[in-house]
């Protein structure tokens, strides 16, 4: 019986020594936040190889994946929030060793999950930063041709309907 009970747990040790600690305790992917001032913003994120691999509106949740499949291959991804009349701005999304990986391997002797299973899985990374708040600025004029432009007129030289949608911002 106690040969059997030996034999179990020097099996369960030799296929944990197989295994990383970050891929027994992380995940491939991970859920990034993305928000907007104001909301329904576009977003596009795009991968390091200029690849789109998302496109939708504020607010948003998405999970991207953490490695690009390759030996040592975190993916970095780069975050387009824009909307009509409003700055665009554009983050970026980085992919760097988690402390699963780091400490977890060095304390528990995974060498092996240290040098081929979690950099092949990707469960290595993490994806900094998680969540994402743009502040896209107000809102500004544009001309025809799509620059910016500013438009000013005398109240009186202003028809009696666009007088009736303005408003009173401030008083000398």
């Amino acid at each position: 019986m106690k040969i059997k009970t030996l034999m179990a747990a020097t099996s369960a040790a030799g296929l944990l020594s197989l295994t990383g600690c970050a891929s027994i305790v992380g995940d491939t992917e991970q859920s990034v936040t993305i928000d907007s001032t104001p909301s329904n913003a576009d977003v596009v994120i795009t991968d390091e190889r200029s690849s789109e691999v998302f496109e939708g509106e504020t607010p948003t949740t998405v999970t991207l994946k953490k490695a690009d499949g390759s030996y040592f291959g975190g993916k970095d991804y780069s975050v387009t929030i824009s909307k009509d009349g409003y700055k665009s701005r554009t983050m970026a999304v980085s992919s760097t060793p988690n402390g699963w990986y780091v400490g977890g391997n060095l304390l528990f002797g995974g060498l092996i999950g240290w040098l081929i299973v979690d950099p092949l899985t990707g469960a290595m990374y993490s994806l900094s930063p998680d969540e994402i708040r743009a502040d896209l600025g107000d809102s500004v004029a544009k001309a025809e041709d799509g620059s910016q432009a500013l438009n000013v007129a005398l109240v009186q030289d202003v028809s009696q309907e666009v007088r009736s949608d303005m408003k009173l911002v401030g008083q000398l």
